[in-house]
């Protein structure tokens, strides 16, 4: 899956691991990405969007359509 948010645009975070004796290697902390399909009552269909978990928390409290809004997006964009 792509590791940067198409609705929100976040990208992944990148730092360091450490191992016991503190060596440093470079690593990413990539985004949780996951594939769901929403219902849109007001087009009568589906919709497939990609997102993260805690997109996917937020979309089931406030609904589809609102966090597409806030984020400032529209629903023919995901179409």
């Amino acid at each position: 899956m792509a590791s940067k948010r198409k609705i929100t645009t976040r990208t992944p975070q990148f730092g360091q691991s450490r191992s016991k004796s503190f060596n440093t290697t470079k690593r990413t902390f990539k985004l949780n990405m996951q594939s769901k399909r929403f219902y849109v009552p007001a087009i009568d269909q589906w919709v497939k969007v990609t997102l993260t978990t805690s997109d996917m928390k937020t979309v089931d409290k406030i609904g589809l359509v609102a966090f597409l809004e806030r984020n400032g997006r529209t629903l023919k964009s995901l179409l």
